[in-house]
């Protein structure tokens, strides 16, 4: 029976489990909205900004490794997806975009609100096409999927109104081919060189990204036999429960010292699915293996000896198979210590009752992650909160961590946040943000008080933008206060005004217990925690030039 492209596209979506859909309805969508409307397996959520739409499909792409979903009419609707669709490219997750378009007789006639949406989202998007006719779509839509999925990241399907509406009597093309991409295994020549290098090793750091998601119980495992301490990216955070004694933190300004230690004092950095950007941090002298899916990217970020390319668990379980097993384990022990003095720091720092009359951030961040559910989710923003989470998180259980990783942007977690809450309503879901970047997409709160989505979202109230405050003064410049200050509304009123509940937070003893009744009530939630905007955060390796360049900016300051 011929089907419109519309329901040609919902049916294929619905045939392969992309059953919810994120989007802001218009004239050009009307075949496909409506098409959704009719098929029982299918799920409209409407949002308040196409950027939203765009950040929750890429949420649930990152989060289950399965295809995400959004929608932007005509034009400027379609043109908003491109910010949040960012997101899905650099953090490699599968994401199909699809864009409404004037009427092919309308079409290269600068016709009101065309868009060449297209060529505008290329750099985005590894497949980006207009489908000209209805016999056309169910190869597009398959090609666009297959990409997606298969060289993870965004496929945009741009379709005009009327191509929309059309009529085509093919079928779906090979739905069943639609589905995440398998492991790879690695060739034995490959395997064989690193355990000729490993086994040569005096002492060894393996240094896991989240590539290396799928091969948690190999790592350990690989770890326990070379007797070698684990060092995580600031993305694998929640791949190891925090108190691991394998595991001795992060690398980089949201790492540890022991962490850094690990990478730069071992002879052999073994390093499993990341490709880990600051190079700054990387050593450039060490034996250095990398094991990679992806061929290209080995080699990239800092001397590479020996590529291992293939998935990590076949790679990583194939190395512990074939390495020799050690009993000395004085490296690991000596950073063990170091790891230790590094939490007790920590610690001190997130004490409630550190200060009288100030919340400090880490005390807000450490409070909410020791009363989290034990299969929380959290959706954390760009900024300093980024370091505050980062530093002050303490994974256990089934947590897992989200955010924009690659992309870095601001503004995000909400967004991300509503589409992981839309999988699974029962699960808890945590956004941790600043104000800044709370302000920038809050009406997707509202989104979440129409959906029924009861996250919470927690503000690391600052009245500015902290981490550029902090990036001036690293440059020696006195912070520019108009630049980075700001005046807020009352975020817990906002919260109450869409339909959710709202609690703000002023002084450090109604922390804990403020916290607890914001993880239990019903329904969103906003939480308005009023943070010490002059704290520093914790850096376990700084140069001597960025010290002086920071107090020479403090100094600037207070001479006005």
């Amino acid at each position: 029976m011929a089907k419109t492209v519309g329901e040609l596209l919902t049916a294929t979506l619905g045939d392969i489990g992309a059953t919810q859909v994120f989007g802001v309805v218009g004239d050009a969508l009307n075949p496909f909205t409506d098409a959704i409307r009719r098929d029982e397996r299918m799920r409209w959520l409407g949002v308040r900004h196409e950027e939203g739409a765009a950040l929750a499909a890429a949420g649930q792409a990152k989060l289950t490794g399965r295809l995400g979903v959004c929608a932007g009419t005509t034009g400027p609707g379609g043109n908003h997806l491109l910010a949040g669709l960012y997101e899905a490219r650099h953090d490699h997750a599968p994401v199909l975009a699809i864009a409404g378009d004037v009427p092919t007789s309308l079409g290269g006639i600068d016709h009101l609100q065309a868009a060449d949406h297209v060529q505008a989202f290329r750099d985005a998007c590894l497949y980006a096409a207009t489908i000209a006719s209805a016999d056309a779509a169910p190869a597009q839509i398959h090609e666009a999927i297959a990409t997606a999925y298969g060289r993870r990241g965004v496929a945009l399907l741009n379709v005009p109104q009327d191509v929309f509406a059309a009529k085509t009597s093919r079928p779906a093309r090979s739905p069943g081919t639609l589905r995440p991409r398998p492991e790879t295994l690695p060739s034995q020549a490959d395997i064989e060189a690193a355990v000729r290098l490993i086994d040569a090793a005096r002492t060894i750091t393996l240094f896991v990204g989240h590539g290396g998601a799928e091969a948690n119980a190999e790592v350990l495992a690989l770890a326990d036999r070379l007797q070698a301490p684990i060092v995580h990216t600031y993305r694998a955070l929640d791949q190891f429960a925090f108190d691991d004694p394998r595991v001795v933190g992060g690398l980089g300004l949201i790492g540890s010292k022991a962490g850094y230690d690990a990478v730069h004092g071992c002879d052999l950095l073994l390093m499993i699915g990341s490709d880990y950007p600051y190079s700054e941090f990387l050593p450039q002298k060490a034996t250095v293996i990398q094991v990679d899916e992806r061929a290209f990217a080995i080699g990239r970020r800092l001397p590479v000896t020996q590529a291992v390319v293939g998935s990590c668990r076949p790679a990583v379980a194939a190395l512990r198979e074939r390495v020799q097993s050690r009993t000395d384990a004085s490296f690991l022990h000596g950073l063990q210590k170091s790891w230790a003095s590094w939490q007790q720091m920590l610690a001190e720092k997130a004490d409630p009752a550190r200060s009288k009359d100030r919340i400090h951030p880490q005390a807000l961040a450490r409070s909410v992650s020791d009363l989290a559910a034990d299969d929380a989710v959290f959706c954390v923003d760009t900024g300093e909160v980024t370091l505050w989470t980062a530093n002050w998180l303490r994974p256990r259980g089934r947590q897992a961590i989200t955010g924009s990783f690659n992309n870095a942007a601001v503004g995000t977690a909400l967004g991300i946040a509503n589409g992981v809450q839309a999988l699974d309503p029962q699960r808890q879901v945590i956004v941790m943000c600043g104000d800044g970047g709370f302000g920038m997409l809050m009406q997707e709160f509202a989104t979440s008080v129409q959906h029924g989505l009861p996250l919470k979202v927690f503000v690391f109230n600052n009245a500015g933008w902290g981490l550029v405050h902090l990036e001036m003064e690293d440059a020696g410049l006195p912070a520019f206060k108009k630049g980075v200050g700001m005046r807020n509304p009352d975020f817990a009123m906002f919260a109450q005004a869409c339909g959710g509940t709202g609690f703000r937070i002023t002084q450090p003893g109604q922390l804990g217990e403020t916290v607890a009744r914001a993880l239990a009530t019903p329904g969103p939630v906003v939480v308005d925690v009023a943070v010490d905007p002059g704290e520093i955060p914790s850096m376990p390796h700084v140069e001597l030039s960025k010290v002086w360049k920071f107090g020479l900016g403090k100094a600037r300051e207070w001479l006005g």
